[in-house]
């Protein structure tokens, strides 16, 4: 048994890298685009540092190690991220879409813009669990998973459409995605997303709390943890709040891209 104390460090993490790893990303994605090549370099050399984190830590059950294939997951996180907004793998189609189409040609072309970006996260997602099945420390697989599942999820939701949606996070050269943004309403899926976000971190509170050893339970903890922030960010959908002001930090004064 873990008691609930044992998972403010966890929590405390999971909240710090959070904040900052978001931040970052926003600020190498809002610079101009000649810079663009350079976050990409970054974004490289994060997911090879991630993925030799994960490798070193394979087969350690050590706290320390827990903690470290869990940011190892991140920062390969990371290089998806800054990826697609830079524009480097987004999809096949990078056109606005038009007023006359139809539902299923919006939701056609909808899907060609991001499915380079979907396939990348689908593949890295299968190589890291199928990985993990074969170690005694699955953390940065798990996490990485999770973030797959509940990017969708809020992807699909602003495609249906939401009440509330802070697009500053998103380059000028992606502009033309949110033409594919629903209406702002609160539709049913998404009060459905919260409520099996909320449900997925209950259960793994359970498993903290429940925990036989202690990385068991710094492993569970952070990912209730993760499943608490996508259930916030699915929440800050809902409601009028703009979370990109959390960032702005990062963002700084707004920059016209320009090409190269």
């Amino acid at each position: 048994m873990v008691s609930p104390a044992a998972l403010i460090w966890p929590f405390l993490v999971v909240v710090l890298l959070w904040f900052v790893s978001t931040g970052l990303v926003a600020m190498l994605n809002h610079r101009l685009r000649q810079s663009f090549g350079r976050a990409l370099i970054i974004a490289g050399v994060c997911a090879f540092g991630g993925l030799a984190l994960l490798v070193l830590t394979s087969h350690s059950t050590e706290i320390w190690a827990i903690y470290t294939s869990f940011l190892g997951g991140l920062l390969i996180w990371a290089w998806h991220e800054i990826s697609f907004l830079t524009g480097a793998v987004a999809g096949s189609h990078r056109d606005p879409c038009p007023e006359s189409a139809t539902s299923w040609q919006r939701f056609s072309m909808a899907t060609m813009a991001l499915i380079h970006h979907e396939m990348a996260i689908a593949m890295t997602a299968a190589l890291l669990l199928s990985l993990a099945a074969m170690t005694a420390n699955p953390a940065g697989a798990y996490a990485f998973a999770l973030l797959a599942i509940f990017r969708l999820s809020s992807k699909l939701n602003i495609y249906r459409g939401v009440p509330n949606l802070s697009d500053e996070l998103l380059p000028a050269h992606l502009e033309y995605l949110k033409s594919y943004f629903g209406p702002r309403k609160l539709a049913p899926s998404l009060v459905i997303s919260i409520a099996a976000i909320l449900g997925l971190a209950l259960y793994f509170y359970y498993m903290a709390m429940r925990a036989d050893t202690a990385h068991g339970g710094v492993q569970a903890g952070l990912l209730c943890c993760l499943s608490l922030l996508a259930a916030l960010e699915h929440l800050f959908l809902a409601i009028p709040f703009r979370d990109s002001r959390l960032w702005q930090w990062a963002l700084g004064e707004p920059k016209e891209h320009k090409e190269i």
